[in-house]
């Protein structure tokens, strides 16, 4: 990004890492006053702010002040992956190993045994560049090198937020390897439509699913398929925010939206789309008073509900699972889009 683009208005300083490196903050925004805040660490989503009437604007995800806040974060305890992209993979891999054409590659462990979004340095705590930006779209580009983390291939991905004047932020994903590798993008969002400073429980979700991954004590796929109808976990019609989940949800049907969040105190609503085979929704995590954040709001495990639209967890160890696989004369492509509406 050349010096006089930095010296545009939607483009800022985002403060300093632990060794220096400035990161920038890039605004896109529409007729309709909505206005997304995307960095470059991570290729971070910073803030959604919507507009609830004409003189107030909702800001409905979590996030931080300055991009230190994201880098301590993820020495925490329990990392939170705080509006970034995750990747090379997201969701855990059984004892951090899978094959590739019959040759076994070990990752590095980061939760137990197992290796869970991408490792210890993963697409969300490295730098991205900014391939383009307008005042609707942003594209970021992150190259991972070989063997980090010990995915095999140098994978090039680029990642492009869109905000159309609908109030739909699009995410187009694209990848390509030099060697055979796996690969699972997602954003690891955590939204709140009453705001960021409050608690999610009173909203109301539904799930376009019938069907769970079965996992067993350690939140690892089984490679079983658990029918939810009348159970715990059956949001086909609207029901309360859970106030704890860590569940991967199946999608039969990516022709029309496969999550809704609705508050009733912005009387806004939120409509996932995707082309995926799963949307992990996740609630109730290590968020601890060690997590302060935008406004110097104390998060805590009811602050957000994160929509990780993706390939199922372990599917490249689980044969009857999607493709996880990306070929080198392939191009990954993952999209998902977040459609906001007045209700």
């Amino acid at each position: 990004m050349s010096s006089s683009q930095k010296e545009n208005q939607n483009i800022t300083s985002f403060g300093c890492t632990s060794n220096g490196k400035e990161s920038f903050c890039y605004t896109l925004r529409n007729s309709n006053g909505v206005e997304i805040a995307i960095i470059d660490y991570g290729a971070t989503i910073q803030s959604i702010k919507i507009p609830v009437s004409p003189t107030k604007k909702v800001d409905i995800v979590l996030g931080f002040d300055a991009v230190s806040g994201y880098e301590k974060s993820f020495s925490l305890s329990g990392v939170p992956f705080i509006g970034a992209v995750v990747g090379r993979y997201a969701g855990r891999i059984k004892n951090a190993t899978f094959k590739v054409n019959d040759e076994v590659f070990q990752l590095n462990k980061n939760l137990d045994a197992h290796h869970l979004h991408g490792g210890k340095s993963n697409f969300s705590n490295n730098f991205w560049n900014v391939f383009s930006f307008s005042n609707n779209s942003i594209t970021l580009e992150y190259i991972s090198k070989d063997l980090e983390e010990n995915y095999p291939g140098e994978l090039t991905t680029q990642v492009t937020y869109s905000l159309s004047e609908t109030d739909t932020l699009a995410i187009d994903y694209t990848a390509k390897t030099t060697k055979d590798t796996i690969i699972n993008l997602t954003q690891h969002c955590y939204f709140n439509l009453d705001g960021h400073e409050n608690g999610i429980e009173t909203q109301k979700l539904q799930v376009a699913s019938s069907e769970i991954l079965e996992t067993d004590e350690e939140n690892v796929p089984t490679g079983k398929f658990s029918n939810i109808i009348d159970t715990s976990f059956d949001f086909l019609t609207f029901k309360n925010c859970p106030t704890k989940i860590d569940t991967s949800f199946v999608i039969s049907d990516n022709s029309t939206s496969v999550a809704t969040l609705k508050s009733a105190t912005n009387k806004i609503q939120m409509k996932v789309f995707t082309n995926q085979p799963s949307v992990h929704i996740y609630v109730g995590g290590d968020c601890n008073t060690e997590v302060i954040g935008k406004n110097n709001v104390n998060y805590h495990p009811l602050s957000g509900i994160c929509f990780e639209t993706q390939n199922f967890p372990d599917a490249p160890n689980q044969s009857h699972f999607p493709n996880a696989i990306l070929r080198k004369d392939e191009t990954y492509h993952q999209k998902t889009s977040f459609k906001f509406e007045k209700i």
